[in-house]
């Protein structure tokens, strides 16, 4: 029984880097996960990602592009406000300016410096570089 389908499409993802694979096929599919490939598209860390309906939950298959260091969910998803996301960029990421967090803020999942400059907190949920 999966508990978290976040950890489990991350840990995936690391793994098939490691290993050099070029593609990961990520199930079940959902929304935040959906919403977390689309920020690390964003950022450069995957390439394409296309959503396979096989009727039931559903598939992501991801391009990777072998850029991912490391990846992971925060657990437990700490409440943070947008002042005190230097602490957590200390904890989670190995340098200043290298990597980023993803956050739900109350304006959808997005990288903790564009909550920094939309001036908004929110709960932590995932760390990549």
């Amino acid at each position: 029984m999966l508990m978290d389908p976040l950890a489990n499409c991350l840990s995936n993802i690391i793994n098939h880097e490691r290993i050099g694979k070029t593609e990961v096929i990520i199930e079940p599919a959902s929304k935040i996960i959906a919403s977390t490939l689309r920020i690390m598209q964003k950022a450069g860390y995957i390439g394409e990602f296309e959503f396979i309906d096989d009727g039931r939950a559903g598939k992501f298959r991801i391009q990777l592009l072998g850029r991912i260091n490391a990846t992971g969910v925060i657990k437990p998803r700490f409440a943070v406000k947008y002042h005190n996301f230097e602490n957590w960029e200390k904890q989670f990421l190995p340098a200043r300016d290298f990597g980023m967090l993803i956050v739900s803020t109350p304006k959808g999942l997005m990288a903790h410096k564009e909550a920094i400059n939309l001036t908004l907190g929110g709960r932590l949920i995932a760390y990549v570089y």
